[in-house]
């Protein structure tokens, strides 16, 4: 349970970074919300390997080899989120209130993979 309160907590920082750049996005330059979610969550994605590499997990492993199934698994998280903001937005959903769902499923997936998989 520490290490998914941990994982949470990096969550936090790496979710503000992707909410910024999704509200920047579809406010501002005016992209539909499901890429602005998508470039978000790659923005989202860098903040949170550090800090999953280093607080969460203390993973000691080739930088390399983690970042790369790190990001695999972002992206697979990515693509829920996208999916799910598009759904949200094509049923008439706020843009916002579809990432929140978005974020609570892509959270609980990407925990699980990476728990097993990226940082092992």
């Amino acid at each position: 349970m520490q290490r998914l309160a941990r994982y949470a907590a990096v969550g936090v920082l790496a979710t503000a970074a992707h909410y910024l750049v999704l509200v920047i996005a579809v406010e501002l330059a005016h992209w539909p919300a499901w890429i602005g979610s998508g470039v978000g969550a790659l923005v989202g994605a860098q903040v949170a390997y550090a800090g999953n590499r280093w607080y969460t997990f203390a993973h000691r492993g080739p930088l390399l080899a983690s970042w790369l199934r790190f990001h695999g698994t972002a992206l697979l998280g990515a693509a829920l989120g996208m999916a799910i903001v598009a759904l949200g937005v094509r049923l008439g959903a706020h843009y916002l209130l579809a990432q929140v769902v978005a974020t609570l499923a892509a959270m609980l997936l990407t925990y699980a993979v990476n728990r097993a998989w990226s940082f092992r």
